[in-house]
């Protein structure tokens, strides 16, 4: 028998490690702009074409590269950032894997030019599926500039699994946006299809913030500062008021690399307890500062999960310092102990007169379980009452319909013989359905109980209304009298100009107006809109994250995510009319069985195994 293990040739090695390394082009343009980082760059360009399918271009001022090193930056762990093993363990650079750009080409077409300051002409490269076709002297600018073009183009599987266009476009955004917050003194220029998205000037913090998520959240940033032996923690939290229903501006930096630490955000969020719903975020934009020495950034391939040291007491770091900035700029509730004015409290002063207590008259005779005996003149018997009070309940009823039912309900919680026991737990006393916890309605049916969930039973209702709107084309809107405003980031601007045409036939009046900002005119006719800003908000985030190629079907898709961003929340209390009101529109439905997401919306107990827990 042959030998079966054999070493794999480096074009298939290196796709193995692109699959890690290289996820979408989100993970190109994250790679790139981190290598010009590294380079010193002070100015950054991106372009981006069919939200990196077509081509990526990442250029920068930076310290360029000889003609060696442009060649062997291609290659395998090939790195300018570490010597040793020992260096990994003070890392401040972005990228020092040394599997980058060899990722890149072996999955692209990747054209290079980059030339050092003291160079007279450039070097060109051009390799594509990690062979070397060109390497060439060139005239360009000092600096690096890398264009990444077809990519995926021998890994069709990976490029048949790539989201819309919108998506990923949001996803390159998004590392947009961890590289420039940490970096303010860089200045950023990020064009798509040759729109401008972000011109980020060089400035502080609080101008990046700004300029990258809009003006508006200039006015809600509270600043933090703390400096421990352990950590250094600044940056930026919230205002309460200003949280939103959606996560999205929440951003945790280390020795200025983004991370993701659900536990970390905990303690962030616990600063806010008492302070917001359980259903709102708030933005926070905190730069922990820690010794390399402290942390291993080298877990994922991506870096954006860390391991620390001490988590626990860095937790509670983090915790004190959001709590202490929400209290000094007068966010949380407080007491002021240097007023002015002193409060008067009365002191006790001896006195020679006697203390009064007060009298307690009593029936010593009284006897609770002696209903027909009579009690004193002058005092309270409150079976008395009560019998005077059954005795007479009719009257308040004076002029009612007999079969009222109100009055049945009445006449049932005072023990009434004409209404029995069995009618009465058919009817949860006399309604048709009841609601649990304000998340479950439920209503008693022949075989059991049944029980909807009402968030997910309103969905299936909006979108089956919605549905029937985009078929018929006969559009209600609804004129808002006062037109609203609504600024949004590049990517959800995009997203949205994207989706126009379906919201109009929906019902929505929306207008572009200005740079990423759009005027909201009307609503759907059928929806009870008090926030028209807050619908296109949730919108926008549940169109992003449904798991439905949107580009398949795009009408569809955004009428499952109008539904959701519509549907009643959990948590919300109902009256008895509108809980008729979902059941019937609900049965009424094509399909009332399912959510537009295939989620069950109701089930049924059956009334054996109600009968079963009690016989156990």
């Amino acid at each position: 028998m042959s030998d079966i293990i054999q070493l794999l040739p480096d074009s298939v090695a290196n796709q193995i490690a692109a699959g890690e390394v290289i996820q979408r082009p989100a993970s190109v343009v994250k790679e790139l702009v981190e290598n010009a980082l590294d380079s010193g760059a002070t100015e950054i360009t991106v372009h981006i074409k069919e939200a990196g399918r077509t081509s990526i271009m990442i250029s920068d001022n930076g310290c360029g590269m000889s003609p060696t090193d442009a060649r062997m930056a291609f290659e395998r762990h090939a790195t300018s950032k570490i010597n040793s093993a020992n260096d990994l363990f003070c890392i401040r650079t972005m990228g020092f894997r040394g599997e980058a750009l060899a990722s890149v080409a072996a999955i692209a077409e990747v054209e290079l030019r980059t030339k050092r300051m003291e160079d007279e002409v450039g070097t060109f490269i051009l390799i594509s599926g990690s062979e070397v076709l060109t390497q060439e002297p060139t005239a360009c600018a000092n600096g690096s500039s890398i264009t990444v073009k077809n990519l995926f183009f021998n890994v069709p599987a990976r490029r048949k699994f790539l989201k819309g266009n919108s998506t990923e476009l949001k996803y390159i955004i998004n590392e947009i946006q961890r590289v420039a917050l940490p970096n303010p003194g860089i200045r950023f220029s990020v064009y798509h299809n040759n729109s401008l998205l972000y011109e980020l000037e060089a400035g502080n913090l609080r101008k990046r913030i700004a300029g990258i998520f809009g003006k508006n959240i200039n006015h809600s940033l509270v600043p933090v500062e703390e400096n421990t032996s352990m950590m250094g923690i600044s940056g930026y939290i919230g205002q309460p008021k200003f949280a939103r229903k959606t996560m999205g501006e929440q951003f945790f930096f280390v020795n200025k690399r983004f991370m993701r630490h659900p536990y970390f955000n905990k303690a962030v969020m616990q600063a806010y307890e008492k302070l917001l719903p359980g259903d709102a975020f708030p933005s926070y934009f905190l730069y922990l500062e820690i010794n390399p020495a402290d942390i291993d950034i080298n877990v994922h391939p991506t870096k954006t999960e860390i391991k620390f040291e001490n988590e626990v007491a860095l937790w509670q770091i983090i915790h004190a310092a959001v709590r202490e900035s929400l209290g000094k700029h007068n966010v949380v509730p407080s007491i002021d102990f240097d007023q002015s004015g002193s409060i008067e409290i009365p002191v006790p002063v001896r006195d020679t007169n006697e203390v009064n207590f007060p009298e307690i008259n009593i029936n010593p005779g009284y006897n609770p379980f002696d209903l027909e005996k009579k009690t004193p003149a002058g005092s309270w018997s409150p079976s008395t009452t009560e019998k005077k009070n059954q005795d007479r309940w009719e009257d308040l009823y004076a002029g009612v319909p007999q079969h009222d039912p109100e009055r049945e309900n009445m006449r049932l919680s005072f023990g009434n013989k004409e209404m029995n026991g069995g009618q009465a737990a058919e009817s949860f006393n006399g309604k048709k359905a009841m609601q649990l916890k304000q998340k479950f309605i439920l209503s008693p049916v022949k075989s059991g109980l049944m029980v909807i969930d009402q968030k997910r039973a309103h969905e299936r209702i909006l979108f089956e209304k919605f549905m029937e709107v985009l078929k018929s084309d006969s559009v209600a809107s609804q004129q808002q009298l006062f037109p609203q405003t609504i600024e949004l980031d590049p990517g959800d601007a995009t997203l949205l100009l994207e989706i126009l045409d379906d919201l109009m036939a929906l019902g929505f009046d929306i207008r572009e107006f200005g740079r990423n900002t759009f005027i909201i005119n009307g609503t759907p006719g059928v929806l009870d809109v008090s926030s028209p800003e807050l619908i296109v908000e949730k919108l926008l985030e549940e169109y992003k994250n449904s798991p439905v190629d949107a580009r398949a079907k795009a009408r569809e898709q955004v009428a499952i995510s109008l539904a959701k961003a519509s549907a009643l929340n959990y948590g919300t209390t109902l009256k008895q009319e509108e809980i008729d009101h979902l059941i019937d529109n609900l049965f009424a439905c094509a399909t009332p069985n399912y959510s537009p997401e295939g989620r069950k919306v109701l089930t049924i107990i059956p009334l054996e195994d109600i009968e079963k827990t009690f016989n156990k």
